[in-house]
């Protein structure tokens, strides 16, 4: 077993990259929001009172892409080269893909995963008002199955 990486008995740091070749890297990461179908209705008939969900979704999920070192301590800033955050629809539910690019020396999977959570929960806040029952609880909302779906590293760009 190698030893410990980022956290040991001398105290925390940041690992060392600077040895590692820049390659293409994409992480592609989703989960799901369910909501009650009448929530979904409203989302794709754009009649949600706060305003265009998934454009606010998309906006929170770069944004949140973007500052992945700030809410991750340990993670390297990564000079991202596209961010594309997508949405599939079912009945009772959204499913949020979250998909990072970048030629770097380490991986671009946490900033996925951390674009892809920031979006479910945007859409959360922009239909509380319609997911709370009547004392202000969400028995059905829920986000869940959120993982990384693929990893890619190469040495020739896609």
């Amino acid at each position: 077993m190698k030893g410990l990486t980022h956290v040991d008995e001398k105290g925390v740091k940041m690992v060392e990259i600077g040895h590692k070749d820049v390659v293409y890297r994409r992480a592609v990461a989703r989960g799901r929001i369910r909501l009650k179908p009448e929530t979904v209705k409203l989302i794709r008939e754009g009649k949600i009172e706060k305003g265009n969900v998934l454009a606010a979704a998309q906006i929170a999920g770069i944004l949140a892409v973007k500052r992945t070192p700030e809410l991750i301590p340990l993670c390297h800033p990564i000079p991202l080269t596209g961010v594309d955050i997508t949405f599939e629809f079912g009945e009772d539910y959204i499913e949020v893909t979250c998909e990072v690019r970048a030629y770097y020396k380490t991986g671009v999977e946490m900033e996925a995963l951390t674009g892809a959570t920031v979006a479910l929960l945007t859409i959360w806040d922009m239909v509380k008002a319609v997911e709370k029952d009547e004392r202000g609880q969400y028995p059905y909302t829920r986000i869940e199955e959120v993982r990384v779906v693929e990893k890619v590293k190469s040495y020739n760009s896609q």
